[in-house]
């Protein structure tokens, strides 16, 4: 075990590369920018279908009105994800440009929602207007959404890092000056989005959308086989396990089949039909990842409530309620799971067994596949029955998966907590109770002034602190003058793990009366909110990106760190500690 763990972290640097790949970042970045339309969208769709399974059903009038919210939002799914994906490629781009000569980003994605037109809709005429066909404008148009978004980002790097552009004098105000240096890019975009029209549809008969779906339908079709999702949902594990964002890797490769077979689904489930397709988002967020990547939801509950360990225990009421809604990392580096050899099985296997327990209810016992989306922070058992539409089956596959789980992870959990407690037993209880004492404290006089010998177990431990009670009221005082005013955004990849360390700072900044802002966001959202911000600081599950938030920060003149797994969690569960972090960053 220990040999197959050292040859995949030699590959880390290859995985971290592949993470930081600026094209799967796009479509990774963009994606979860337009996740809050696909969530809008199933609001409707859910109150407007699952009462039909009850017998109720909605007046005509107000149905109608439920699903053309639903056409208007998630119908438009891949023109608003080709602005995006266009938005944050440029956002990429412009690291490699000098910063008085950047791609405007507004301009790239005019040109992208364009180019994307152009490929995949035809033009409806009727007798009183004319409009677009929007069979590829949502879901189904995702592929060729990533395609022209790329093109354009292309194209306009090409002709901007070159500085082939209308140049206006200096009189001209900026704003004026930008709209005539756009004009030569955005005009080639989309000339050649429209000549590559033309040819393709007198080739093939048929507009580029329709292409790309034909040729990528075999590969979607063998991902949601039983092998394609064992080799999709087993990797995303295995690279967490080393300390790689799994989804990262992963997802942009199939965000496109995800969203799509939803929406099949859904449309197959309104016909009357079977809605056959495995591989969903509602799939991935409550089957896959219930209680985060490792499906680890059964694994806290025995850290809390069977561990014999004391750490262990610890660590999963920590745990615990962030797992419940899909943040496991405080589970992932605080135990540690990553890296943990006890734990690689489990691990990796029981996110494969989840997701083909889903396929055999599927395939063989005839129940409907994930039909409606919801936030990937709800909690997976509920996740699973309102996005599986209520469906009796449901039920029964939830308790099986939970069953499942349980038994892959069980025999791990106890090898794990008898290592710990025989760890735990080679320290006396007297100095365990003095080093606990002792810890307490140092903590209560370094960010009060003041030691409470009635807390301190180890008379001589309390002393010694005391003595050293003026040096920690002047480091407290520093600490304050260095922070007020200051403001801090974290960053992790989905903006759940982020919230962590800035509530934590937050709280204890409110506490000691320091006037510190702080703020949480998914890394990628991230580049128009730097010039508000002194420092960032990356969560370790997003440290890959290190290289690339310093080219960002450097252009706006704040700073940035990483943090490593185990000090994340605990600068995250520790006020004071999370402090002095950033005070001794914003200090350098």
């Amino acid at each position: 075990m220990e040999q197959l763990i050292a040859i995949i972290e030699k590959g880390q640097p290859f995985f971290n590369a592949i993470a930081r790949n600026k094209y799967l970042k796009a479509i990774r970045d963009g994606f979860i920018s337009v996740i809050p339309i696909i969530i809008f969208s199933s609001i409707f769709c859910l109150v407007a279908s699952v009462p039909n399974i009850w017998g109720f059903y909605w007046p005509d009038d107000i149905n109608n009105a439920l699903w053309k919210c639903y056409n208007y939002s998630m119908g438009i799914l891949a023109i608003a994800c080709a602005a995006t994906t266009a938005k944050h490629f440029a956002d990429a781009q412009n690291r490699d440009l000098p910063k008085n000569n950047q791609i405007n980003f507004i301009s790239c994605m005019c040109a992208a929602i364009i180019g994307f037109l152009l490929l995949s809709s035809d033009t409806v005429a009727t007798d009183a207007a004319s409009g677009f066909n929007t069979t590829y404008l949502g879901s189904k148009g995702l592929l060729t959404a990533f395609i022209a978004a790329f093109v354009t980002g292309i194209i306009y790097k090409f002709f901007i890092k070159r500085n082939i552009t209308v140049k206006m004098p200096e009189q001209v105000p900026p704003n004026i000056s930008q709209t005539f240096k756009d004009i030569i890019p955005f005009s080639v975009c989309i000339t050649v989005f429209w000549v590559f029209d033309i040819v393709f549809r007198a080739a093939f008969g048929f507009c580029f959308a329709q292409g790309v779906i034909q040729v990528f339908q075999p590969l979607f079709t063998a991902a949601d086989g039983y092998i394609g999702l064992a080799v999709i949902y087993g990797a995303m594990s295995l690279f967490w396990f080393v300390g790689v964002h799994g989804p990262s890797i992963v997802e942009p490769a199939i965000a496109a089949a995800l969203v799509a077979n939803m929406t099949d689904n859904l449309a197959a489930f309104q016909a009357g039909q079977h809605a056959s397709a495995v591989l969903t988002q509602g799939a991935q967020y409550f089957v896959v990842c219930m209680g985060g990547t490792g499906a680890t939801l059964v694994l806290v509950f025995m850290f809390c409530f069977l561990a014999k360990s004391q750490e262990m225990r610890a660590v999963g009421k920590a745990a615990i309620v962030p797992v419940c809604f899909a943040v496991n990392e405080p589970l992932l580096f605080a135990a540690p799971i990553v890296l943990n050899p006890v734990f690689f099985v489990p691990f990796v296997f029981a996110p494969i067994a989840n997701i083909w327990i889903l396929k055999i209810f599927i395939d063989f016992l005839g129940m409907n596949g994930f039909m409606y989306t919801l936030p990937w922070t709800v909690p997976g058992p509920i996740g699973t029955i309102m996005g599986l539409g209520f469906q009796p089956l449901a039920f029964v596959m939830l308790a099986l998966i939970l069953v499942v789980d349980f038994v892959l992870y069980y025999p791990f959990f106890r090898a794990y907590d008898a290592q710990k407690c025989a760890e735990e037993a080679e320290i006396s209880q007297e100095e365990l109770a003095a080093k606990n004492a002792e810890k307490a404290a140092k903590l209560n006089d370094a960010f009060q002034g003041k030691a409470d010998a009635k807390s301190v177990a180890a008379g001589a431990a309390a002393e010694a602190v005391k003595a050293d009670a003026p040096a920690a009221v002047a480091t407290e005082a520093t600490t304050a003058s260095d922070l007020n005013g200051k403001r801090v955004l974290v960053l992790c990849q989905g903006g759940g793990t982020s919230g962590l360390l800035a509530n934590a700072l937050a709280k204890a900044a409110k506490e000691r009366g320091i006037n510190l802002e702080t703020a949480a966001e998914a890394y990628g959202n991230h580049v128009d909110m730097l010039p508000d911000f002194d420092l960032v600081v990356l969560a370790p599950q997003a440290a890959s990106y290190l290289a690339d938030l310093q080219k960002d920060c450097e252009r706006v003149g704040n700073k940035c760190v990483a943090c490593r797994g185990k000090q994340y969690i605990e600068l995250s569960q520790n006020g004071d500690k999370s402090l002095a972090f950033v005070s001794g960053q914003l200090s350098k």
